[in-house]
């Protein structure tokens, strides 16, 4: 922002100080205006758009406390310099805590007062931006190649904008198939590190014996087999990022010597003396709870605490059923594009299929079944008997479909009833989950709940 775009509202009592502060900040190129009580300087601010108020404690009709107060109040983007007199900076303190930016004592230097305003407005700038990039986040469905709509996936597209310019060590953790991948290439090619390599290692594919060579390297006849000298994958990653895919699979008599490469950044080859430095950053993944890994002795405690300064939990897909939908279609145009088939959609039965599986293999199941049903469609669009599933008439899981009967004397509108509770139970409360479950859209559903006076959260709880 251009500083003839900065509105700065000046408050003080004190004529001259006032007035020399406005000359002095328009010849910085603000826009300034001042006010000499606490009431004029409500009305202006409430007029106006002041981005920063600079305001007196000491006002002569009210308390400079509380129209601080008002201000933060009414525009939280606003900054606040507060200016104290002799013996008021208990008072100072006390606005600091209430949202004020910073406090100068009277008789102040411009000087100092200028670079205050200065840091002031970029606190500001920076917080709109930071406010900006929550709202944009908010409304993605796709980032980086994640597919996902759902609060728990904008809370992790949040977390990846936070921490990829850092070089702090990242643990995702998540069920297979929840795309723990996807995620450590996001947070690698948004670092500064993007234009580096990115080496990944699965720590559960690497026998055990040969783990350790692989990632530190050996010299030559350190080992039995060792006809020459070998480079780790840790100096492959030199510069750039380091993926331990699955790292509570890592040996434990290996996971001492990791945590001394990331302690002391340097490591020796297998059967060498000498020292090597290594800059990388390093990012893990594991399916296993940590908590779970380290009570089995799967995982050493101290190596957790090392690699888990930012921890990710990815959740599995049947905790954001939402997505589902979203994901089916991202993965059916993708399929159709690539094997040239014209299939352009998901039959409404179909889709109460893929809603009602439980999905144990996550994005990366729900990813084969659609490449596996556009493979095997007959039509132009996915029906159920183009997924793996039972194809019975009903839905599994369904009422019907696990030997559920009519209960004697109930009427239509009673069955109607029962059917929609229990269909929002097994959904777990998920409105739009169950209404493609019941084949009806979410509105007809809404209304259905209505009529029926259903208490959603209690049959969740129940």
């Amino acid at each position: 922002m251009d500083k003839s775009d900065v509105r700065i509202l000046i408050v003080d009592d004190e004529t001259t100080i006032a007035d020399s502060l406005k000359q002095n900040l328009a010849e910085e190129g603000y826009s300034v205006d001042t006010a000499s009580t606490g009431a004029e300087a409500i009305e202006l601010f409430d007029q106006g758009g002041h981005h920063l108020a600079i305001c007196d404690l000491q006002l002569p009709d009210i308390d400079g406390l509380e129209v601080m107060r008002h201000i933060k109040d009414a525009r939280p983007t606003t900054e606040v310099i507060v200016v104290t007199g002799h013996g008021s900076v208990a008072k100072a303190v006390e606005a600091t805590k209430a949202g004020a930016f910073d406090f100068v004592d009277k008789p102040f230097d411009f000087e100092e007062l200028n670079l205050r305003v200065e840091n002031a407005l970029k606190q500001r700038e920076l917080l709109a931006e930071n406010a900006n990039m929550r709202r944009q986040l908010s409304t993605r469905s796709e980032y980086f190649n994640i597919i996902g709509g759902a609060k728990s996936m904008q809370t992790i597209y949040e977390t990846i904008e936070s921490v990829a310019k850092s070089d702090a060590n990242v643990l995702i953790v998540g069920e297979s198939g929840t795309g723990k991948e996807l995620i450590a290439n996001a947070i690698h090619y948004n670092s500064l590190r993007a234009r580096k390599p990115f080496i990944k290692v699965n720590c559960a594919a690497l026998p055990k014996e040969l783990i350790e060579s692989e990632l530190f390297g050996h010299t030559k006849g350190a080992f039995t087999g060792a006809h020459a000298d070998k480079e780790g994958l840790v100096q492959h990653a030199a510069g750039g990022s380091l993926m331990l895919d699955e790292i509570a699979e890592m040996p434990v008599e290996l996971q001492p010597k990791l945590l001394r490469v990331l302690q002391e950044r340097s490591y020796r080859k297998i059967g060498s003396e000498k020292t090597y430095a290594v800059d990388f950053r390093l990012i893990s993944s594991t399916n296993r709870p940590p908590a779970d890994a380290i009570r089995d002795g799967l995982l050493r405690d101290d190596l957790f605490y090392r690699i888990s300064t930012i921890t990710i939990h990815v959740p599995p897909l049947r905790e954001r059923s939402d997505d589902i939908q979203l994901l089916t279609e991202h993965f059916l145009q993708m399929y159709s594009q690539k094997y040239d088939r014209s299939i352009n959609g998901v039959s409404q039965a179909a889709y109460q299929r893929l809603f009602s599986h439980t999905w144990p293999g996550n994005v990366r199941e729900l990813q084969n079944v659609i490449e596996r049903a556009v493979l095997l469609a007959k039509a132009n669009r996915i029906e159920p008997v183009d997924l793996p599933f039972d194809n019975g008439s009903l839905p599994e899981g369904s009422p019907a479909g696990t030997g559920w009967d009519v209960p004697p004397n109930m009427t239509l509108e009673d069955i109607e009833r029962l059917v929609i509770e229990k269909t929002l139970q097994r959904t777990g409360g998920n409105k739009q989950a169950a209404a493609n479950l019941l084949g009806i859209y979410r509105p007809r559903l809404y209304s259905k709940i209505r009529k029926y006076n259903i208490d959603v959260a209690a049959l969740v709880s129940a």
